[in-house]
């Protein structure tokens, strides 16, 4: 897909950045973004945030990314654990 100019609107203000992401994980990330923020109740929806809770913000975001992706390294060595005894089963049938 090609890069095009994506526009959302964030406490009041409008931004824009360039994506060749689907549509469907654009809008999900925009979802995403806006639900943290949302979720803060000292952030006003009609100004921009401080420094500070943007930083937090992206603290939270980052932390959720880092459970999930420990979570999926989880299911992914289960996944292989079964794969092998599944392998090694079947092997000790063939002998």
């Amino acid at each position: 897909m090609q890069e095009r100019p994506i526009r959302f609107h964030l406490f009041g203000q409008e931004f824009t950045f360039f994506s060749d992401a689907e549509d469907e994980e654009i809008e999900q990330v925009i979802t995403l973004l806006k639900n943290e923020f949302a979720d803060n109740k000292k952030v006003a929806q009609s100004m921009p945030p401080s420094t500070t809770s943007l930083v937090f913000g992206c603290l939270r975001l980052a932390a959720k990314l880092v459970q999930e992706r420990d979570r999926q390294q989880a299911l992914e060595q289960h996944r292989q654990r079964a794969i092998a005894r599944m392998m090694n089963k079947v092997v000790s049938h063939l002998d």
